[in-house]
């Protein structure tokens, strides 16, 4: 359980922050960087789900997934060492039922024909902002797996490949299955 009872340390006033093992590392350190972009997708989707009107299977798919975002985030917090205990990690079971998700939602869509804008709905424009951090933090942590050192779970990074893919479908879902997606025109205003 986690408790927090006072807010402020004045312990990252150098700068530094600690990981969940203790260790202290800079600000701009590239995992501090990858678990923040993924709490800023989390909060993202918060506003998302503001903008739902109504559409409450999404929205439980969605505080599902914000709960898994906290889940990734400390499987990113706390590097995984050999010799260390385990800690808190991401599942392949969370990775397989953000598919059944994704097909579940991706069924009744029509094929595309052609890119979508982002737009529509406010929902789904706040979808499609969320998709584009939810990238952001995947190519992060995917530049932190690059290094032996700082190691990242392989399900955390498919979760986050697999995230993308859902918040891009459910914000057709909620452009009222696909019919209100603003499509790309290619060369339109030349």
């Amino acid at each position: 359980m986690v408790v927090l009872n006072r807010i402020y340390t004045k312990t990252g006033d150098d700068g530094t922050t600690s990981l969940g093992s203790g260790e202290r590392r800079p600000k701009y350190d590239l995992r501090i960087s990858a678990y923040g972009t993924v709490d800023e997708t989390n909060a993202a989707i918060g506003v998302v789900r503001l903008h739902l009107a109504g559409a409450r299977e999404i929205d439980a798919m969605l505080a599902r997934i914000q709960n898994d975002l906290f889940d990734l985030g400390a499987d990113l917090a706390v590097p995984q060492r050999d010799g260390k205990a385990e800690r808190l990690r991401m599942l392949a079971s969370q990775v397989e039922r953000l598919e059944r998700d994704i097909d579940s939602l991706n069924e009744p869509l029509a094929p595309l024909t052609s890119f979508v804008l982002p737009g529509g709905t406010p929902g789904a424009a706040y979808l499609h902002l969320a998709r584009t951090i939810c990238r952001r933090a995947e190519r992060i942590m995917v530049e932190l797996a690059v290094n032996p050192e700082e190691p990242v779970s392989g399900a955390a990074i498919q979760y986050m490949n697999r995230l993308s893919d859902f918040l891009f479908v459910a914000s057709r879902y909620l452009n009222d299955k696909g019919a209100g997606d603003v499509l790309w025109v290619p060369g339109q205003n030349r």
